[in-house]
């Protein structure tokens, strides 16, 4: 497929993915008169890749998954570097977490203060 349908298809646009060919995440596969050419992995790396952007991770934070499906592996989480990235990104969700109920907190005590004076 050329590269309009890939982008179609994976829901995003095609300067997207000619980004994630300039990173490196999408290989650049070349016809004879130059058009890009993609198969049914690439659509999966696409989604892969654009479901882990959606989740919070930065573009390079889904190399360890595109590389997992590029070795075969039917889903990018299964490898011990994409395990590793999501136990980093649970932690850095769980900090995220920990300070807004901080500030939840603090803004429902400066709430209940406003109410009783």
């Amino acid at each position: 497929m050329l590269i309009g349908e890939l982008a179609e298809r994976a829901g995003t646009s095609t300067r997207s993915l000619r980004y994630y060919e300039q990173h490196g995440l999408l290989p650049a596969r070349r016809t004879s008169n130059g058009y890009r050419e993609y198969d049914e992995a690439d659509l999966r790396l696409v989604r892969e890749i654009r479901s882990l952007l959606e989740v919070g991770f930065n573009l390079e934070e889904t190399r360890p998954f595109v590389e997992c499906l590029r070795s075969g592996r039917p889903s990018g989480a299964e490898c011990p570097a994409s395990i590793e990235a999501l136990s980093r990104k649970l932690a850095d969700l769980d900090g995220c977490i920990g300070l807004l109920l901080a500030a939840r907190a603090r803004i429902t005590e400066q709430l209940g203060r406003e109410e009783t004076a």
